[in-house]
């Protein structure tokens, strides 16, 4: 008898365990997740003077289709929201207000634009809803301490402008530099960068024009600065703007050495557009491959980003720079998602996207990696000088850190 109540009490011991081992296995969700569905939030200019970057909205839809149609992640299909804010702050805090709280999306992803991001940051940190892997490279994305739900993804600004100023300092030390630059956070910040970079040499920045996106044109800053007798002209604009200094510079006969900003160095986007013939060695920095060039057709990684195109966005350019970028950071928050498991917390999303070691997508120039921590929210610091030569862009140097202790 007494062996009988053992066994029974092992047994219940056992049930015990069992079911207290499920407990702790149990699925949690926030708002926006269930055994499904992971529901998706975003925001572009789809419309306004920013709209060249809409593409980015339509490939990460494309890539979640592709990845819905393999089943999901961990079996829960991705529901993405994207609506446009046509490059205007007030849009962008209401699209994101919608997305919260009508649409009740797990996260905000990838949302573009430094102004609008600006908009919408104290909101989204309130409500502590991720706005994860932001579309802007502002240094002020990486702030755990203070935004702990907002975590940018491609280089600074201000580390892309440190490698600009590293170069002139090496090659053209005697520069005498003009700088066309867009009036808000995202011209400011690689404004900053480029003085930072200098240091005791940013004399050698003779002239600074700004523009507002609101103009149509930027033609009458080119001629002012083209008498200014600079030898070196940076634009840091968006590809509309980029596009008409590039033809402008042509069209007024001007030919200082031309740094044109990442974000406005696609192929398809900006200098195809601006004329070929008017793009030739102008220098810009790359993190990610160029879909434009040859060298990268046996590429694995870009095998596979063809032949995501050609499944699930044949209307997609793929010389467009914005189409890789696109691809690139969908593929980050898929990873980041997919090591949640079944954990689909808020407080886990931003956890797991500050616990990337060494994640590489398919897309990255090799040696570029994604690592973030804790105490850094700044996926990728690393780029590569280039110059355009024919129709392409061609690396080279060194993958250099825009770390100035470097």
């Amino acid at each position: 008898m007494l062996s009988e109540n053992l066994r029974i009490a092992a047994l219940a011991t056992a049930v015990i365990t069992v079911t207290s081992g499920a407990a702790l296995a149990q699925k949690k969700y926030d708002t926006g997740a269930t055994d499904t569905e992971i529901k998706i939030g975003n925001i572009m200019p789809y419309s306004g003077p920013a709209s060249a970057y809409g593409v980015i909205g339509k490939t990460e839809e494309a890539y979640f289709k592709k990845i819905n149609a393999e089943g999901g992640i961990n079996g829960r299909k991705i529901n993405f929201i994207t609506y446009d804010d046509g490059y205007s702050p007030p849009k962008a805090v209401e699209q994101a207000r919608k997305l919260v709280e009508s649409d009740e999306v797990l996260v905000v992803f990838n949302p573009l634009g430094t102004p609008s991001n600006s908009a919408i940051q104290k909101y989204l940190n309130a409500k502590k809803v991720p706005q994860l892997f932001v579309a802007t490279g502002a240094t002020k994305w990486n702030d755990p301490k203070d935004f702990p739900w907002t975590m940018g993804w491609q280089p600074s600004y201000q580390s892309e402008a440190h490698i600009y100023a590293k170069y002139l300092m090496k090659e053209k030390p005697d520069a005498k530099v003009a700088i066309l630059f867009q009036n808000d956070d995202f011209g400011k910040d690689y404004l900053k960068g480029l003085k930072e970079g200098l240091g005791a040499k940013a004399s050698m920045i003779i002239a600074e024009e700004s523009y507002e996106t609101t103009e149509p044109t930027i033609d009458g800053h080119i001629v002012k600065l083209k008498a200014t007798g600079a030898d070196v002209f940076i634009s840091i604009a968006t590809p509309k703007f980029a596009a008409q200094a590039i033809k402008k510079l042509a069209e007024i006969d001007w030919k200082p050495l031309h740094i044109v900003s990442n974000v406005s160095s696609s192929v398809g986007g900006v200098i195809k557009p601006a004329g070929f013939e008017n793009a030739q060695g102008i220098l810009s920095a790359a993190y990610a491959k160029d879909g434009a060039d040859p060298q990268w057709d046996n590429d694995p990684g870009m095998k596979k980003f063809f032949a995501f195109l050609e499944k699930y966005y044949p209307d997609a350019n793929k010389l467009d720079g914005s189409v890789v970028y696109g691809y690139g950071v969908a593929q980050t928050l898929v990873k980041v998602l997919e090591m949640c498991g079944d954990d689909l917390t808020r407080e886990n999303v931003m956890k797991q996207a500050a616990s990337l070691k060494d994640f590489t997508p398919d897309t990255l120039l090799p040696g570029v990696k994604i690592n973030t921590s804790a105490n850094d929210f700044a996926p990728i610091a690393q780029l590569q000088m280039m110059r355009f030569k024919g129709e392409k862009w061609d690396l080279f140097g060194d993958i250099i850190s825009g770390e100035l202790s470097n």
